[in-house]
């Protein structure tokens, strides 16, 4: 079956339910964790978060004021803790200066936030994405690779990175930011389960749909 990307969507909220994600208790928090899942695994980037809760509780202003050789420290587990450390430092120091607040920074920025979230040390193309739709509530597509995956098996081709998708797909005005958090979710925890390890796609539900982007 031919399907528009909304009507992917509902298909997979229907198969597969809610999935509540971004999984945190604050935005702070999916912030810091945003930083630490770059290029490492779920758990790895766990530990850190952890570490982050039980030595800040991801209180804005300490994570803007923590002494660096202790944020290295505390992001250890979750790999380039110099890299990462400094990008949580940096972001959350310029976060104090809206106070923290995510719809200041929205209402300065606008459609310019993702350019200047560009601009932030560690933040890039996927990360900005990630905080635009679950930090500052914009509507984003987030182009990862389990949606590059999901998409090539559904027929779109010219795949090969994260702008690639991007070029070839953004939301429209049917879809909502729980639309657009809960639609990230589904496709990776549809990621998760079929393209983990083995490909198993033409196990899936998905298997014989097409994917019309337009």
């Amino acid at each position: 079956m031919e399907l528009t990307v909304y009507q992917l969507y509902h298909k997979m909220l229907h198969r597969m339910g809610p999935t509540g994600w971004w999984p945190a208790d604050s935005k702070n928090e999916i912030i810091c964790g945003a930083i630490l899942i770059q290029n490492t695994n779920s758990t790895n980037a766990e530990r850190a978060v952890e570490n982050l809760r039980q030595a800040t509780n991801f209180a804005g202003a300490v994570l803007a004021q923590l002494d660096l050789t202790k944020l290295q420290e505390l992001v250890r587990p979750a790999g380039f803790f110099k890299n990462k450390s400094r990008a949580i430092h940096e972001f959350f120091r310029w976060y104090q200066k809206f106070d923290f607040i995510d719809q200041a920074v929205t209402a300065r920025y606008g459609s310019q936030l993702r350019a200047t979230l560009l601009k932030l040390r560690g933040i890039g193309n996927e990360t900005a994405d990630v905080l635009r739709t679950y930090v500052f509530e914009q509507p984003v597509f987030v182009s990862d690779k389990y949606a590059r995956t999901l998409f090539t098996h559904l027929g779109v081709t010219g795949l090969a990175d994260y702008q690639s998708l991007a070029k070839q797909y953004q939301f429209g005005p049917e879809f909502s930011v729980p639309d657009a958090q809960e639609f990230h979710g589904l496709i990776d925890e549809f990621g998760k389960q079929y393209f983990r390890g083995q490909d198993r796609f033409s196990a899936s539900f998905l298997a014989g749909d097409t994917l019309k982007l337009q």
